[in-house]
């Protein structure tokens, strides 16, 4: 069932405590995240690194999730000068194989230890059409699918230290698209499209899309275990790296970076989702400044979300099994 304004139980006792101007650091401000432990992927640079680093100053065990082992690195290494005693450290993972996402998983599961957030962070946008190595359009695997497979390798450790929470970033961008067929039954062709139907703008929105229906199959699913998600738009116009795939795009962001949001007012809204006391036990809801409002009527469609959720554990079968995992 479709979520409306009326419906919120938040609304009538929940005050707007936060507004587009607000930084992570503000949202953070006298937690203390002693012992909660937080994976963040995407998290060497732009929001994502913004994200991380409020989390660890604010006492969090943070894991940054990046495929670019380096600026990873480089990235704990600029959180341990702001603050020495950071519990900070990076692990590889690349969303656009699923075989790296098993690694990470693996690797974090080894540590035994408890996982209390995991942040959807990472994303790319427009690239040319390539393919992964496991055969799917990428910004279709690195913005969705390869997410959906490391929540379904970790869902058992977040059960086990609930309450936890997801928080998914998603895009105001998922209003502008369709991933249903004339017939209305999700199209695979629209999700990971051939090279002559390939559109990246389009791409992006439908992966964004994914990401909103994603987040609310999760808390479906989950909420009774004690793990809520939740989905948001980080803010419009944020200066960030995300674009620097399309030359185009980095004009425009740098044209319009006078008066774009700061990339802590960006990361505001994921911590926002991720620790706020009045979200506790309440998900399946899609967050911008802060502040819940509705996403698109597809992004709402429970039976859209069930249906891309079986495609999703269909897409990963087929290829781990051929994999042997």
């Amino acid at each position: 069932m479709a979520f409306t304004v009326e419906d919120n139980p938040m609304k009538t006792n929940m005050k707007q405590k936060y507004d587009g101007n607000t930084t992570a650091m503000e949202v953070l401000e006298g937690r203390d995240l002693s012992g909660k432990v937080i994976i963040i992927t995407g998290a060497n640079a732009g929001i994502g690194f913004e994200t991380a680093k409020s989390f660890a100053l604010h006492g969090a065990h943070v894991i940054l999730a990046c495929r670019n082992t380096s600026r990873a690195d480089e990235a704990v290494r600029q959180i341990l000068k702001e603050w020495h005693k950071a519990k900070v450290e990076a692990i590889a993972l690349d969303l656009a194989s699923l075989q790296s996402v098993w690694e990470f998983a693996e690797t974090f599961k080894s540590k035994n230890l408890g996982l209390h957030v995991l942040v959807c962070n990472a994303a790319v946008f427009g690239l040319p059409w390539q393919l992964t190595e496991d055969g799917l359009e990428t910004t279709f695997q690195v913005n969705h699918l390869g997410h959906f497979y490391l929540i379904q390798l970790l869902k058992d450790v977040l059960c086990r230290s609930a309450p936890a929470r997801i928080v998914t970033v998603s895009s105001e961008s998922h209003r502008f698209t369709d991933i249903k067929e004339n017939s209305g039954k999700l199209d695979f062709n629209l999700l990971s499209p051939s090279k002559k139907d390939y559109w990246a703008m389009l791409a992006y929105n439908r992966s964004k899309l994914c990401n909103i229906l994603m987040s609310n199959e999760l808390n479906r699913r989950l909420s009774p275990h004690g793990v809520i998600s939740n989905a948001l738009h980080p803010g419009n116009l944020i200066y960030s790296s995300i674009h620097h795939n399309w030359w185009l795009y980095t004009l425009l962001f740098t044209l319009a970076r006078p008066f774009t949001k700061s990339l802590q007012q960006g990361a505001a809204t994921t911590v926002y989702c991720a620790v706020a006391a009045e979200l506790e036990g309440l998900g399946g809801m899609y967050f911008n400044n802060c502040c819940r409002c509705l996403p698109s009527q597809q992004a709402q469609n429970g039976t859209d979300a069930a249906a891309l959720w079986d495609l999703s554990e269909k897409l990963i079968q087929e290829r781990i099994g051929r994999q042997g995992k």
